[in-house]
């Protein structure tokens, strides 16, 4: 945790704690709830280990988050970034490396 890039995600979770708390919703909810609500997501995917988790979870699915709010996230994580590029993942050569994109014509 001592990392600069793990304290960045800290800063963050702390912020959003903050911005959900003005909006009146939990963590949990804002985070459900901006999911869903992007364009680019088909769906969410859940993971609760108890009830009490489960039914923390479900209240998101009421939550309509204004466009102030999907903006002041946007300003606290903007939009396509990775705060710690170790979390992006494995990325395939044909992605990253231009030559790679195309089949060699035959």
């Amino acid at each position: 945790m001592t990392q600069e890039v793990n304290q960045r995600k800290l800063d963050a979770v702390e912020k959003l704690a903050v911005l959900s708390a003005e909006a009146g919703i939990t963590l949990i909810e804002l985070s459900i709830a901006f999911t869903i609500r992007h364009r680019a997501v088909t769906s969410a995917i859940i993971g609760p280990r108890t009830m009490e988790h489960l039914e923390s979870q479900l209240t998101a699915a009421d939550v309509r988050l204004s466009d102030d709010v999907l903006d002041r996230i946007d300003e606290i994580v903007a939009p396509g970034v990775t705060l710690n590029p170790a979390d992006a993942g494995w990325q395939p050569p044909q992605l990253a490396e231009a030559s790679l994109r195309r089949r060699p014509l035959t």
